[in-house]
């Protein structure tokens, strides 16, 4: 009975190991970009201001095409002393939102990093111009 138990529980503190390894491996995976989550795959039609100084809780739908910045001409206008006039485009394209900076002064950033190439959206995400963050919902 006791060897009986014994390699129970070494077999339950081997399957323990594997399961710290696999999680630890996939945790890396994703903190540097390689692994599948299953919010990039489901495309997101929304934007809320996260954050904003006098914007918070707003909301817009984008059907085709916006553009958001400082100036008044701009789709959708954001109150931020570091926006630029034209700061970034967000577009639909094939049922999925994409996000492109438009040469801004102090960038667009997409989940902490800086936009350089138009790159797709997914729900969650999060878009900083100046102190404004975004998040695509």
């Amino acid at each position: 009975m006791t060897d009986f138990v014994f390699t129970a529980l070494r077999l339950i503190f081997l399957a323990l190991i594997y399961l710290f390894v696999w999680y630890v491996a996939k945790g890396i995976a994703n903190y540097l970009g390689l692994g599948t989550s299953l919010r990039t795959s489901r495309p997101g039609s929304r934007l809320v201001f996260i954050r904003s100084e006098s914007q918070s809780g707003m909301h817009f739908t984008v059907a085709d095409s916006v553009v958001l910045g400082k100036s008044p001409d701009a789709d959708v206008p954001i109150d931020d002393p570091y926006a630029s006039e034209f700061h970034l485009r967000i577009s639909r394209r094939q049922g999925k939102l994409s996000a492109s900076d438009l040469g801004s002064d102090n960038g667009t950033y997409l989940n902490g990093h800086r936009l350089r190439t138009p790159v797709d959206l997914a729900r969650g995400d999060a878009l900083q111009v100046g102190r404004t963050v975004l998040e695509v919902r």
